[in-house]
């Protein structure tokens, strides 16, 4: 999962235009909203498109969200517990 970990956070960095971030900034356990990184709800829709696109996932229960971009091991969690 490690891997996956790492791959997240490039992708966020790019996918959100994050120029100052590098992974290493982003702690697995730490909340990626409400957090140094700076993220807001338009964010929030970035990382829907981000999942679609690179994952083909979809969140059909919006409050399920909070929980699943809680931080980047909760995103990876829900990744590999619905990739097919």
């Amino acid at each position: 999962m490690s891997e996956l970990k790492q791959k997240l956070k490039e992708q966020i960095i790019e996918q959100l235009n994050l120029v100052e971030v590098k992974p290493s900034d982003i702690q697995d356990n730490q909340p990626l909203f409400g957090s140094e990184l700076g993220l807001d709800s338009i964010d929030a829709l970035e990382f829907i498109v981000l999942l679609d696109s690179k994952y083909g996932l979809k969140i059909d229960d919006p409050a399920k969200g909070k929980e699943i971009f809680n931080s980047i091991n909760s995103l990876a969690a829900f990744i590999e517990a619905n990739q097919k």
